[in-house]
C-alpha cells in the first residue's frame, strides 16, 4: 500500500503518466484478486466493501432484470442481503427468506421448493458471521443453475479459512470485504461473472467498466489483492491451528461452565467463530466483564451489537429468549494464541457465577 500511495493521489482514468501508473497498480490488483477467485480481470469490480457489494449484487441483478422477478435468501443472512431483499419488496419485486435448519444450515429441499418461474437470484452466505456455520454453497448452487437461477454468495468471512473459487462454488457472484482478511477498511469487491447483467448503484462517470462511479480507490485496491493473496497462501497452515483453539475454547467452556450450549455446533464451521450462550446471562454484562478482563469479545454481529433485540440468526435456528439473550460471540484470528485462550478460560467461569449470583 506504501508503494501504492505514490501514485495513489493521482485518477487512474487520467491519460498522462502519473494517470497510467496508478491504472498499472489498480490493474495489476485486480488480476491478483481474480487470480485467488479463479476468475477474469473484467470480472472483478472494486467497491467500498462487503456491504456495497451485497447491495450491487442483489439490488443490481433485481434492477437489471425484466419484471415480473423473484428474489431469495437465506433467513441467516448478513443485514447487508436481508435489507436489499426488504428494499426490493418496497419497490414491488417479489422475495422469499429461506427457512435454516436448527445448526444454521439451508436444507436444499426448502431451496428446490422456493424456486419459481420468475425466480432470478438466490443469494446464500457461505460462512455466518455470527455462528460460523459454512453452507452447502456448491450443493445449493446446482439447485439453482438447474433451474437458469443466478447464485449470489457474500463470502466476507471466507478467505482465511475456506477456499473461494468461484468455479469450484458455482456461483455467479460473490462478496468480499477486505478487512475481513487481513485489508484495509473501506474497500471490498463484487465478483461478477461475465454476461450477468448488473446495474450500478453509484452513478457518475465510467469507472469499473460502467459498473460503479467514482475515482477508484487505488492504494486500498493494493492491499486487499495483498491481503487475499496472503489468506489463500496461509490458510492450510493457519485454518487448523485455529480450529484446534476454537475447538478448545469451547471444551473448556463446557467443562467448567453448566448450562451453556454452542449454537451451530453440528454443523460444519468455519474455524474462527464460536458462539455460545449461557443461561441466565445478560450478554451485555457478560461483554462489560470480559472487556474489563482484557477479553474483547462481541454480543453478535459487529454490525449491530449495540442493538437492543436478540440476534435475528440465533432466532432463525429457533433458539427461545433466554438463549439469545445470553448469547456472545467469540471471534478467533490468525493471531490468536493459546495464552489468550487459557486466559479466557481462565477468567469467565467465575465471571458468570458473579453474573448469576451465585457467587
Amino acid at each position: 500500500m506504501r508503494n501504492a500511495f505514490a501514485s495513489g493521489g493521482f485518477n487512474p482514468s487520467s491519460l498522462h503518466a502519473e494517470g497510467r501508473r496508478a491504472r498499472a497498480v489498480l490493474d495489476d490488483a485486480r488480476d491478483r484478486v481474480a487470480a485467488v477467485l479463479g476468475a477474469k480481470r473484467t470480472e472483478i469490480v472494486f467497491t467500498a466493501g462487503g456491504t456495497e457489494a451485497d447491495n450491487q449484487a442483489i439490488l443490481g441483478v433485481a434492477r437489471a432484470a425484466p419484471r415480473p422477478a423473484h428474489v431469495v435468501a437465506g433467513a441467516t443472512e448478513h443485514h447487508a442481503v436481508l435489507a436489499s431483499l426488504e428494499q426490493l419488496a418496497a419497490e414491488g419485486f417479489d422475495t422469499t427468506v429461506l427457512p435454516v435448519e436448527r445448526d444454521g444450515t439451508v436444507p436444499p429441499a426448502a431451496l428446490e421448493n422456493a424456486l419459481r418461474e420468475a425466480t432470478i437470484l438466490v443469494s446464500i452466505m457461505y460462512v455466518n458471521n455470527e455462528i460460523g456455520t459454512v453452507q452447502p454453497i456448491a450443493q445449493l448452487a446446482e439447485i439453482a443453475r438447474r433451474r437458469g437461477v443466478l447464485v449470489h454468495c457474500d463470502a466476507v468471512q471466507a478467505p482465511s479459512w475456506l477456499p473461494i473459487d468461484v468455479s469450484a462454488l458455482g456461483v455467479d457472484l460473490l462478496s468480499l470485504s477486505a478487512h475481513k482478511f487481513g485489508g484495509p477498511k473501506g474497500v471490498g469487491v463484487l465478483y461478477a461473472r461475465e454476461g450477468v447483467a448488473v446495474a450500478p448503484l453509484v452513478h457518475g462517470g465510467g469507472q469499473e467498466s460502467g459498473r460503479r462511479a467514482g475515482t477508484e480507490n487505488v492504494a486500498g485496491a493494493a492491499g486487499l489483492a495483498a491481503a487475499l493473496e496472503l489468506a489463500a497462501a496461509e490458510r492450510a497452515e493457519k485454518a487448523p491451528r485455529i480450529s484446534e483453539l476454537r475447538d478448545r475454547l469451547e471444551a473448556g467452556i463446557r467443562s467448567t461452565v453448566p448450562d451453556v450450549r454452542v449454537n451451530g455446533a453440528s454443523a460444519r464451521r468455519s474455524a474462527n467463530i464460536a458462539n455460545l450462550s449461557f443461561a441466565g446471562v445478560d450478554s451485555a454484562a457478560l461483554l462489560i466483564g470480559l472487556d474489563l478482563a482484557g477479553i474483547a469479545v462481541s454480543s453478535g454481529s459487529a454490525c449491530t451489537s449495540g442493538a437492543l433485540e436478540p440476534s435475528h440468526v440465533l432466532a432463525a435456528l429457533g433458539l427461545d429468549d433466554g438463549w439469545s439473550r445470553g448469547a456472545v460471540r467469540f471471534s478467533l484470528g490468525v493471531s490468536t494464541t493459546a495464552l489468550e485462550i487459557d486466559r479466557t478460560l481462565a477468567v469467565l467461569p467465575e465471571l458468570i457465577v458473579r453474573l448469576r449470583g451465585n457467587g
